[in-house]
């Protein structure tokens, strides 16, 4: 069983900052659950460009608000406190937040907790 409290995450090497963002990454491809969960802040104001193009991600919205556009399909999404979004076709995405958006994401496959973003907003495929 693994037990952490996100509180000690944000005071360890598991709380990554980026521009525009924060994530505290409770579990990692080394726990070996096959996914990895991170509670993640976007920041207000801020225009998050993104495109996973190795990884699965869902996310959850549990404070804040803002909207996400997809740009394979120009359609812009209401993001809001109980919306979920899954990003299951390596959609590129560009996330607005208008007010700071606290969430809970998966991805799939786990990631090591070392990547950063590239020039396209994506995440390597192995970072081991």
């Amino acid at each position: 069983m693994i037990v952490r409290n996100l509180s000690d995450i944000r005071q360890s090497d598991r709380h990554v900052e980026g521009k525009g963002w924060v994530s505290d990454r409770l579990l990692l491809k080394d726990d070996g659950m096959g996914f990895s969960f991170h509670v993640t802040t976007m920041f207000a104001g801020e225009e998050l460009h993104m495109h996973y193009q190795n990884h699965l991600e869902a996310v959850l919205v549990l404070q804040g608000t803002g909207t996400i556009e997809d740009l394979g399909t120009g359609l812009t999404h209401e993001l809001k406190p109980g919306v979920m979004y899954a990003l299951n076709a390596h959609d590129r995405h560009i996330v607005r937040p208008t007010e700071d958006i606290l969430c809970a994401c998966t991805f799939n496959p786990p990631v090591t907790g070392r990547e950063v973003h590239d020039e396209s907003g994506a995440y390597p495929a192995l970072a081991d």
